[in-house]
């Protein structure tokens, strides 16, 4: 039977739950344990693909389509357990399945509250498919205190009671911050914290303390004191030099060591090897490359996270370390000038995804540059579709070239897809249709050319399978002439009518492509196009 692990904040958010979580997983699969990690998210949208990507970061999808929380992004990349839609459920998903049931009469005409319907439909979420199974961790967003986040304070009350001490663990993660004037750590936050998730009928049984200088031993011992937990129950968690040390830096803790304490069981000598590998070759570089990010919400970086996770991975696969500079695609819509000198110190120039009419202009910038001065280029949806549109504007002779997404055109070499063959069947869509879950969603599969330099990079495949989040593609009416311009469409959909890849043999390294490899990319197998991509940056800076 599998074992449930809650993960409650407090104190402020962004304390890194998810990373913790991530990096437990990690560790007592290390010991040969099973796990998956699930979120639970208290807002109520029904997901996070609407939402602003200032306002949520990125929206990560799954193999089954969801639209998730980044923090599963973590899970994977940590875990290499895939994400499902199981995995995560909203505040908003909730409601919209428990008010679309009392429509329909399920409730027989009983008063629908919020206990026990809601809490028992966060339980059952927690609880479905857990088979095989040794843990499940369960991170519950926000911080304890939220009004939206205590129906889940309350399925989780509810499920130790019903499944004892023997098969829950609480786990608290608290700030621990440390006053200048004062010299010294105070713990008092993490008392109040504490105090407020007990009176909500929760007692942790292990705090996890984010601290930015060591914890001292008195003021573990009187964490532990007032807030009812063993003194090695009290985990200190400073700040780690990179994500991917923290596994080991928890490790060194204890953490994971206590966790199956709690749970009385055995403490498997760890395989960590992996994880050692990956720190030393982050750490441990053999050379370095700078990327050229050209987005549209460069300001929050957490918007491209997975993709900066990916690049880092890239380097890992070729030891070398990988200095980002994002640049708002906006500047170049300046003039020349100043593409030339924000973009002539790159060794590789990336065009990430995106939506919306803004910034493109000056993604197309760059997509040109790229080619004229035979710089490593990489687009990943939106940056293919701008990788089309410039080959069409110059070197197919289409000069109105444009997308059917920033307005009406009389040449639209991007247009909204209306229908495409899933594995549910045939989907349909229509430019009036609701923005939410309505996009191309979760893997599909695509051929590639045998003869084609992404299949080398796949070691010689010629069918792959990668996740995609799009509501626009390109058409395929312009392949011809883009392909006389020298641009191959090199992957296609299986029924060989949607687009998945393009490329320049006449260039050193020019990639563009439909999906979003970044979502399969992980720290000890990292995505072949980034290992390339990274590969062909190196070569470049090697020759400037």
């Amino acid at each position: 039977m599998a074992r449930f692990i809650f993960i409650t904040g407090g104190v402020v958010s962004s304390l890194g739950k998810g990373l913790m979580a991530a990096s437990l997983a990690a560790l007592l699969q290390a010991r040969g344990y099973k796990v998956r990690i699930r979120k639970f998210d208290p807002y109520l949208n029904v997901d996070p693909g609407t939402m602003s990507p200032y306002q949520h970061g990125e929206v990560y999808v799954t193999d089954d389509g969801a639209e998730t929380d980044l923090d599963l992004g973590h899970y994977e990349r940590f875990t290499g357990v895939s994400a499902r839609q199981a995995d995560n459920i909203t505040s908003g998903r909730i409601y919209r399945d428990i008010i679309t049931r009392e429509r329909r009469g399920d409730y027989l005409g009983a008063t629908v509250q919020v206990i026990p319907h809601v809490t028992d439909a966060i339980k059952e979420f927690a609880q479905a498919d857990t088979d095989g199974l040794d843990f499940v961790l369960c991170e519950i967003g926000g911080t304890v205190g939220d009004i939206e986040g205590l129906p889940f304070i309350e399925a989780l009350r509810q499920l130790r009671n019903e499944l004892g001490r023997e098969g829950t663990c609480s786990i608290h993660v608290t700030l621990v911050p440390y006053v200048a004037a004062a010299g010294e750590l105070k713990t008092k936050p993490t008392q109040h914290s504490v105090r407020e998730l007990t009176s909500l009928g929760v007692q942790p049984d292990l705090l996890l303390c984010r601290c930015e200088h060591p914890l001292p031993e008195n003021e573990r011992n009187k964490i532990a004191l007032f807030c009812n937990v063993r003194k090695e129950a009290v985990i200190p968690a400073l700040d780690a030099s990179s994500i991917y040390a923290v596994p080991l830096q928890y490790h060194a803790e204890g953490l994971d060591a206590e966790v199956l304490h709690h749970f009385g069981l055995s403490t498997p000598t760890p395989d960590l090897a992996r994880w050692d590998d990956i720190v030393d070759r982050f750490h441990n570089p053999e050379g370095e490359v700078t990327i050229g990010v050209v987005g549209k919400y460069v300001g929050l970086p957490d918007a491209y996270k997975s993709l900066n996770e990916a690049l880092a991975h890239g380097g890992m696969a070729n030891r070398v370390k990988v200095n980002i500079r994002w640049i708002d695609a906006e500047a170049f819509e300046a003039g020349d000038d100043e593409i030339v000198s924000r973009l002539e110190p790159m060794d590789g120039i990336l065009v990430p995804g995106g939506f919306g009419v803004r910034g493109t202009e000056g993604k197309i910038a760059s997509v040109r540059f790229a080619r004229e001065r035979n710089v490593p280029f990489f687009g990943i949806c939106l940056g293919m579709q701008m990788a089309c549109i410039e080959a069409a504007r110059n070197t197919a002779g289409i000069a109105a070239a444009s997308s059917t997404e920033f307005g009406p055109t009389d040449e639209p070499v991007v247009g909204i897809i209306t229908e495409w063959m899933s594995p549910e069947g045939l989907q349909q869509r229509g430019a009036d249709t609701d923005l939410g879950g309505t996009m191309r969603l979760g893997a599909y599969e695509a051929r590639l050319a045998g003869n084609s330099h992404v299949s080398a990079l796949y070691g010689g495949a010629t069918t792959i399978s990668e996740r995609h989040r799009h509501r626009y593609e390109v058409n395929g009416a312009y392949r011809d002439r883009l392909e006389a311009g020298g641009l191959v469409f090199s992957g296609m959909s299986p029924d060989g009518l949607l687009p998945e890849i393009v490329e320049r043999p006449d260039h050193p390294w020019f990639v563009g492509v439909q999906f979003h490899p970044e979502l399969k990319s992980r720290p000890f197998d990292p995505h072949p196009l980034f290992a390339g991509f990274i590969a062909a940056a190196l070569q470049q800076a090697r020759l400037v």
